[in-house]
């Protein structure tokens, strides 16, 4: 029998016929209907994302009289600089920035050294103590000791005002340690394994010279993670830290904020600084958050293959 004559039996029979995607399907008016809704619906979710991150970026170099009074919503209005101009003038911003990159760079590469191989030690078999480990970790993601014996304990261990107490306590996260253990067992073949073992292979060869190769979605999904955390870290500063020298970058700029609010000035004179503490705020939130926004786009596919295959099994 012909393919021809196949194919309109099986369509008045009933029978499944098999999707062409050479083919040109024609839509439904239902379909075009749930298209219309979903490209909405995409595009509302868009405009609430991206528009009040415009908005900072608009009023941080416009004036703070317009901004004030709802004249800027799309478009910059009466351009100045005086926010920025104000902010970078303070040299604490710059001994802020540096504290924060050091803490940044050097909480992340602990962070990395410390979960990585500590999840791949929990994802192998025969390792024995794995569940009764895995179960303490998981223990302290519901429990801790509270502020007050935490700050007891870094004062005993002599971290306060130090660089220590901005990456020794969070050099390892329960839950990035079940991500890349999950990554770990679902991820790299066993195989892979026993062929290393045939080869006469230790577990650090093993690691370093297959498992690490192949894991650069999870490590870069961990680094991004870690490294997210360290900039944003502003409890630590406000809560172990007194030493303004040594203060990360959102202290600085919070406490430039305080004191500018704060300022007991002349009526005028405190009006018009009130103007350049507004606008310094949105300066200071561009200021903080623009190094994520550069680094992300170039993590951005390690990024979504990591979360994916460490967060599903199978």
């Amino acid at each position: 029998m012909s393919t021809a004559s196949v194919a309109p039996a099986a369509k008045a029979s009933g029978a499944d016929i098999p999707f062409n995607p050479k083919v040109h399907y024609r839509k439904k008016a239902s379909d075009w209907v749930i298209d219309i809704v979903i490209w909405v619906l995409l595009a509302l979710v868009v405009v609430a994302v991206l528009y009040p991150l415009w908005f900072v970026v608009i009023s941080s170099v416009s004036s703070p009289n317009a901004v004030a009074s709802g004249q800027v919503t799309f478009l910059p209005k009466d351009i100045t600089m005086a926010g920025y101009q104000a902010v970078f003038e303070n040299d604490q911003i710059w001994n802020g920035y540096l504290n924060t990159i050091v803490y940044t760079v050097l909480g992340t590469i602990v962070n990395l050294v410390v979960t990585i191989p500590c999840a791949f030690a929990l994802s192998r078999a025969e390792f024995r103590a794995r569940r009764v480990i895995m179960f303490l970790f998981t223990v302290t993601m519901f429990f801790s000791g509270g502020l007050i014996p935490t700050y007891l304990l870094y004062q005993q261990l002599g971290m306060l005002n130090s660089a220590l107490v901005f990456i020794l306590p969070g050099a390892i996260s329960a839950y990035n340690v079940i991500v890349a253990r999950t990554f770990f067992e679902t991820s790299i073949p066993e195989e892979l394994h026993d062929a290393a073992q045939i080869d006469g292979m230790s577990y650090f060869g093993y690691f370093f010279r297959i498992v690490i190769p192949l894991s650069s979605a999870i490590i870069a999904v961990i680094g991004l993670y870690c490294f997210v955390a360290h900039w944003n870290d502003y409890m630590t500063g406000l809560i172990y830290v007194t030493d303004t020298d040594k203060w990360p970058l959102q202290n600085v700029l919070q406490q430039i904020l305080l004191v500018n609010a704060s300022s007991s000035q002349s009526a005028a004179a405190a009006s018009d600084l009130q103007q350049i503490a507004d606008q310094m705020k949105f300066a200071i939130i561009i200021i903080s958050t623009l190094p994520l926004l550069v680094l992300y786009p170039f993590l951005q596919k390690y990024f979504n293959k990591g979360v994916m295959l460490g967060a599903v099994k199978g």
